[in-house]
């Protein structure tokens, strides 16, 4: 199965392991669904690589999913189309098949980030979207004071903004991505102004890090963050952004026209 997983999962993270409850916590956002919406432009044809359980899906285009974890694929909704069992590295689509192409919170799992970059743009005749985090950022988010391995690991296995855009080639703009503080997308940014969500075993579960630090060493994490919740320590610090409306952090939109 070329090194993929039980489920068919492709990159590091097992999905068939951690996935299960992924879309209760991963629905789309609103307001990164309207940026991705807008880079999109006039795309009618647009192909989704990691598609997941299809967040971030626009609905009024003709999308082609491709997603390799079985877990994540059967967790699609009903309206959207069912997804086909594929990779990126491996996409079987003639060249300049698609309007447009995206791929959202997926290429930090890819086995080869620039062959599944360069097959992106080979299948797309216009804008390639990638939805990501900057490396360089992770660690400057305030649960590095709690959990400094998993953001440390999350830095280590994102790819630098830098060997997407050389991989894609073309005109590219990197877009910051506010973050709304209600956030409806469950990563751990989005959890910048509600604390308590990720004492939530599914909340962590959700972002896929924290599965490769050991779980005694996730519970003393979890332990920390708890006590000073408890404690008001945690407010004492960072309680001002439990009002701040957006936090512009680590995620960026990288958008590549040929």
């Amino acid at each position: 199965m070329d090194g993929r997983l039980e489920d068919g999962s492709a990159g590091d993270a097992n999905y068939g392991a951690i996935g299960t409850r992924y879309s209760q916590y991963r629905q789309p956002e609103p307001a990164i669904m309207a940026m991705i919406s807008t880079a999109l432009g006039d795309a009618r044809t647009v192909l989704n690589v990691g598609a997941g359980a299809g967040s971030y899906e626009p609905t009024d285009r003709m999308v082609t999913a491709v997603e390799p974890s079985a877990t994540m694929r059967a967790q699609r909704p009903s309206h959207l189309s069912r997804a086909i069992d594929g990779t990126a590295e491996a996409l079987g689509f003639p060249h300049g098949a698609f309007d447009a192409a995206m791929t959202t919170f997926s290429v930090h799992q890819w086995n080869d980030l620039a062959a599944g970059l360069r097959n992106m743009r080979r299948v797309t005749r216009g804008p390639v979207l990638v939805l990501t985090c900057d490396p360089k950022l992770v660690e400057a988010f305030w649960l590095n004071d709690y959990a400094p391995l998993v953001l440390s690991t999350e830095a280590r296995r994102y790819p630098s903004l830098e060997a997407i855009a050389a991989a894609l080639g073309g005109r590219v703009e990197v877009l910051p991505v506010g973050i709304p503080l209600h956030c409806r997308d469950g990563f751990n940014e989005a959890y910048y102004g509600r604390p308590e969500r990720l004492l939530e075993p599914g909340a962590r579960t959700a972002c896929s890090a924290w599965s490769f630090v050991d779980a005694a060493i996730v519970q003393g994490h979890v332990g920390r963050l708890a006590a000073d919740l408890a404690s008001g320590a945690w407010d004492a610090r960072y309680g001002s952004l439990r009002s701040t409306p957006s936090y512009d952090g680590s995620l960026r939109l990288v958008v590549a026209r040929p």
